[in-house]
């Protein structure tokens, strides 16, 4: 299913009273991989910008905008009291909600009330399907990629994505596996792992890359760390169920301590390579790591091209940032294909 079948759109993006640039990672994430349909942002007091133009939502209906999506995907996904003005500023411009929450806009009561009366939509996207099984640990045919970080918000599903469009590119038949909001707003469908109950987590991922031709790709959107304090378990689900043949790390160079857990340090590189072959090696024995995925976008280029070499000959290990490209990015995807 496509996104265009499924939601109103385009979108204005909503980014609360967000002040971390990690959480808004949902509207940076659809300026990124979907921005012909982005009209504009809003916002209730946030510090943190897409870039895109600032628009109250008369505006942005004006401007063709048929929904507003909540940018923001804070610790906990819930929707602050003070947000719900703007929404139903929204509602009364004309525009549907969709959010990526954990917390259902159904639930609140003048968001339902404002939408019956003016007869919007409330779209929540982080629903998992109906008769997920508890997973079997069975083997299946096809060839899977799924990345892995060393925390959150540092560029799991941008690999995933760019790690597709270049498969793609080279002929390989390839598709994008979504296991968050924001990346099932870009795809337009996939399961919201950290929505699903713990038991059936496993099975979701399992569920989300079933057997496929030998040749196909599937290249899986990760999801925290499995050194995460709080999230953890849904990236172990999500290594075991998905049964990878390869495994990407991505990580943020100077992030020092867990976004939203001052009191953790952010695991290295090496020892999240090995503990995450250690633990995939469970159901898929032959897990392999093809490299690593850097996010150097607070580096110039010349920091980062220094970096990303240095790092290469440091772990042996292809090493590059998929938003900039270049021979140290076609030597990561040479690595995940051989």
């Amino acid at each position: 299913m496509k996104p265009d079948v499924l939601l109103p759109q385009p979108y204005l993006l909503f980014l609360g009273d967000t002040t971390e640039p990690g959480y808004a990672k949902t509207a940076f994430g659809l300026r990124d991989w979907a921005g012909e349909r982005c009209v504009g942002e809003y916002a209730c007091g946030a510090t943190v910008s897409t870039g895109l133009p600032f628009m109250t939502p008369a505006e942005a209906r004006a401007a063709g905008a048929n929904a507003l999506v909540i940018g923001v995907a804070n610790s906990g996904g819930f929707i602050p009291p003070s947000w719900l003005a703007a929404l139903v500023e929204a509602m009364e411009a004309g525009l549907d909600i969709i959010s990526g929450m954990h917390a259902r806009l159904r639930d609140f009561d003048v968001l339902r009330e404002t939408a019956d009366r003016l007869g919007r939509r409330l779209i929540d996207v982080r629903q998992p399907p109906v008769g997920i099984p508890v997973a079997s640990g069975r083997p299946r045919q096809g060839k899977r990629l799924l990345t892995l970080g060393t925390d959150c918000a540092l560029g799991k599903k941008y690999t995933a994505l760019a790690l597709t469009r270049a498969f793609t590119a080279r002929g390989k038949d390839a598709t994008f596996r979504a296991t968050g909001q924001t990346g099932i707003l870009i795809a337009g469908g996939g399961i919201p792992m950290d929505a699903v109950v713990a038991d059936f987590a496993a099975g979701a991922a399992e569920m989300l890359t079933p057997d496929a031709d030998a040749e196909h790709w599937d290249v899986i959107e990760g999801q925290g760390s499995l050194f995460h304090p709080a999230y953890a378990g849904v990236s172990l689900a999500l290594l075991h169920g998905s049964q990878p043949d390869v495994i990407v790390v991505c990580h943020e160079p100077g992030r020092e301590r867990v976004l939203g857990h001052p009191g953790y340090a952010v695991p290295g590189i090496g020892e999240t390579i090995e503990l995450a072959l250690r633990l995939g090696s469970r159901t898929r024995p032959n897990i392999r790591c093809a490299g690593v995925s850097l996010n150097t976008a607070k580096l110039d280029g010349a920091a980062a091209h220094r970096l990303i070499v240095a790092e290469s000959e440091r772990l042996g290990l292809p090493v590059a940032d998929p938003m900039r490209g270049g021979a140290a990015f076609d030597r990561l995807v040479d690595a995940c294909l051989a």
